[in-house]
């Protein structure tokens, strides 16, 4: 093909002719390394990271806080390491190491502002830790927090609720919590017969909440807990382990929480167990039942555990596998 003239007479008078091959060489050669005039630094960050979705009345926003990534070999417990690095290979992922997102939300109501788990506060992964920028870039200020309700005592759930130097986060908020979960994270015996290795877990719940334990709210399953937010059974990754119905008018959503802790594994491969689901037998009921609920009823979801913006709608992807669609960019409003 000729090349095209794109300016005829040059430029400025300068007699300098570019044509549309020149024009896109002279691009690519500004993006090679080492070449003149790439003189700007690279940005070495994302930017905020917040995402607005509608449901009926509702606007609810998706606050990132980072990611962590957790070795491949022991994180599935019932399938050959070979299979999950194909799986991943498959979704375009790492094939060494899982990697885990974190995504909260806040539900604006119209009369009130909800919180949906606090993120990893000061005491996460260096890789995490960005949700309280995230939170502000938002337009949010803590305080302005009506209500935090949590849907299991990990670590990465409840952390931002109380930082590593004890100050609360949200001064006005009610902080909601399942009623099975914190009879399990808050029961002495249950702590004293706790493997080594959990007992560090059951020590941050009573670092959070201790503090507050008069004020804290328990909520039921099956049971509205604020206005269009309900809680609905989910147990197996913990004992207390809950999913949130957010309904305005007609209109549906479904926060997963840790249903799964990647989408790419476990939506797809939903009998596989993660060595981080306390009773993986029962977390995998559980995967299944609400992968169905939400493939059925198609309404949107979202996860704790999926690349940001962590929403979309759950498709049905053969006999017993489903995938997570993600939600397109939309206009709030």
């Amino acid at each position: 093909m000729p090349a095209v003239i794109l300016q005829k007479g040059g430029i400025g008078g300068l007699g300098m002719n570019i044509t549309r091959r020149g024009a896109i060489g002279a691009g690519l050669a500004s993006l090679v390394p080492g070449v003149a005039g790439a003189a700007q630094p690279q940005a070495g960050v994302q930017a905020p990271g917040f995402f607005r979705s509608k449901v009926g009345a509702f606007e609810i926003t998706s606050i990132s806080d980072g990611a962590a990534y957790r070795p491949l070999d022991g994180f599935i417990k019932n399938t050959p390491v070979d299979e999950v690095r194909k799986v991943l290979g498959e979704a375009f992922m790492a094939q060494d190491q899982v990697t885990i997102p974190f995504t909260s939300l806040v539900v604006n109501t119209g009369k009130k502002l909800v919180l949906l788990d606090s993120g990893n506060g000061d005491l996460g992964a260096p890789t995490t830790g960005s949700w309280m920028a995230n939170f502000r870039a938002a337009g949010f200020d803590p305080a302005n927090v009506d209500a935090v309700i949590i849907s299991h005592f990990h670590g990465d759930h409840i952390n931002g609720t109380r930082l590593k130097d004890g100050r609360a986060v949200f001064p006005n908020a009610e902080v909601l919590v399942s009623a099975p979960e914190w009879d399990f994270w808050m029961d002495d015996g249950k702590m004293a017969q706790a493997p080594e290795g959990m007992k560090g877990a059951f020590q941050n719940v009573r670092r959070v909440f201790g503090p507050m334990a008069k004020d804290v709210t328990r909520y039921d399953w099956g049971k509205e807990i604020v206005p269009g937010i309900s809680a609905v059974a989910a147990p197996g990754h913990t004992p207390g382990h809950t999913v949130f119905a957010i309904q305005s008018g007609a209109a549906k959503f479904l926060m997963m929480s840790d249903l799964t802790n990647n989408t790419a594994l476990f939506v797809r491969r939903p009998d596989w167990q993660a060595i981080v689901d306390m009773d993986g037998e029962q977390a995998r009921q559980t995967r299944h039942r609400m992968l169905d609920v939400a493939a059925s009823e198609k309404m949107q979801v979202a996860f704790y555990h999926a690349p940001f913006p962590a929403t979309g709608h759950i498709a049905r992807d053969g006999a017993g596998s489903y995938q997570l669609v993600p939600a397109m960019w939309q206009m709030p409003g």
